[in-house]
């Protein structure tokens, strides 16, 4: 008896995906669990598991296919064509306890596909995700790092090497390569979401500036302790902003508001995006009920997502909802920036580069390390008024953290 591979549940309000890539052929045996089939949405890459062991019998779906929840994908022999099929296969089951017993993982699909289009040896990259796995963040290391990508029979053409640079005298002839990539359909719903938050919403930014004096030396006094006291999680800035964030939204609620047809929806609890950097683009987890957490459990769940973005893989409900968001582009040097909404949300604010500048305080200049901090937002149901004032309100709690304890 067959068993089907179906397409699963892929979180709220998403309800199709593209066949990116088979893992396996028709005919390959496959073990319970194992990543057969990896599925493209509109928010994340999913990898979808095998519901049983045997062989794969039949591919439904075939590579760039549109397929819906529910849609059958292939089929996998029963037990009893799987057992046939050992003798053939009998290297295949010897894999099942490797993994058991430590072994590596093959790369996620993100990263194999990436080695081949690059020529990349899976040799000459080391795994730095769960159990050895290869990621994609590992396979562009070793290519900017310098790895030359090889044609398929590159073993004779390897020690070319040194004479490989080729191509970089045909840069200065004149060369005017082009290469065209098919856009993802994350890529392509990130530049239509995008696109639809500029045609609709009445997006303003204020903007002010941050000294972070008192937060970075709380951070030095207090760091060591703090990592030891919550099981390595480290003491950074995303919290103290976060809980700012919160005291702002708790004053000025329309900054947490969104607006659905003609009604403008106020939420009762704060659940806080986080721009984080993938390897297939900007990713938003969401810190459900940020109002709830402490400086400890802002941290820890960050530093998991970052971790969960650099593997691929964050969940679609990890990156469903959120009611206002906060990115922070000073990690890759910007100074300023206009920070774009994430609808339906109403506001975003954008955190930047901490810089050592002069500033004049009690009538004297002093050098103070300081963050440009930009809010945008929707004029359509915030006015300026509630928008500066919220940007001040995250400025004072940030310069003055005792402000958070004390609620004021």
């Amino acid at each position: 008896m067959s068993v089907e591979i179906k397409v699963p549940a892929l979180g709220e309000s998403v309800s199709t995906a593209t066949v990116a890539r088979w893992m396996k052929k028709a005919g390959e045996a496959v073990a319970a669990d194992e990543p057969i089939v990896e599925l493209e949405t509109d928010k994340v890459t999913v990898e979808v598991p095998s519901p049983a062991a045997g062989v794969i019998e039949a591919i439904v779906a075939a590579e760039g296919a549109e397929v819906e929840v529910g849609a059958v994908l292939g089929t996998i022999g029963a037990a009893g064509s799987a057992a046939a099929a050992k003798p053939a296969e009998a290297p295949k089951p010897a894999a099942a306890p490797a993994t058991a017993s430590g072994a590596p993982r093959p790369p996620l699909p993100a990263a194999a596909k990436l080695m081949a289009d690059a020529g990349v040896s899976p040799a000459a990259v080391s795994g730095t995700g769960k159990a050895g796995q290869v990621t994609k963040a590992d396979v562009l290391k070793v290519i900017e790092g310098g790895a030359k990508p090889a044609p398929a029979p590159a073993p004779a053409p390897k020690p070319a090497a040194a004479t490989a640079p080729a191509p970089a005298p045909a840069a200065p002839a004149g060369a005017r390569a082009v290469q065209r990539q098919k856009m993802t359909r994350l890529r392509m719903t990130i530049a239509r979401r995008l696109k639809e938050a500029q045609n609709t919403a009445a997006i303003l930014t204020t903007f002010n500036e941050i000294d972070m004096s008192a937060v970075m030396a709380l951070r030095t006094k207090y760091k060591d302790a703090f990592e030891k006291k919550h099981g390595g999680v480290r003491l950074g800035f995303m919290g103290f902003f976060v809980k700012a964030c919160v005291a702002a939204l708790t004053e000025f609620p329309n900054v947490n508001a969104a607006i659905e047809g003609e009604e403008i929806v106020l939420h009762h609890y704060m659940d806080i995006g986080i721009a984080v950097s993938g390897p297939t683009g900007l990713l938003v987890p969401v810190l459900r009920n940020a109002e709830t957490l402490s400086i400890a459990g802002i941290e820890g769940a960050i530093t998991a997502f970052g971790r969960k973005a650099r593997d691929g893989a964050l969940t679609l409900d990890e990156m469903s909802g959120g009611t206002f968001s906060i990115t922070n582009g000073g990690v890759f040097g910007s100074l300023m920036s206009t920070p774009i909404l994430n609808p339906p949300q109403s506001a975003i604010l954008g955190m930047h580069k901490i810089e050592e500048r002069p500033v004049a305080i009690g009538g004297q200049v002093v050098i103070r390390p300081m963050m440009y901090v930009a809010l945008s937002y929707d004029h359509r149901i915030i006015d300026g008024r509630e928008a500066v004032s919220a940007l001040v309100r995250i400025k004072e709690a940030i310069e003055a953290p005792e402000r958070l304890l004390l609620e004021v």
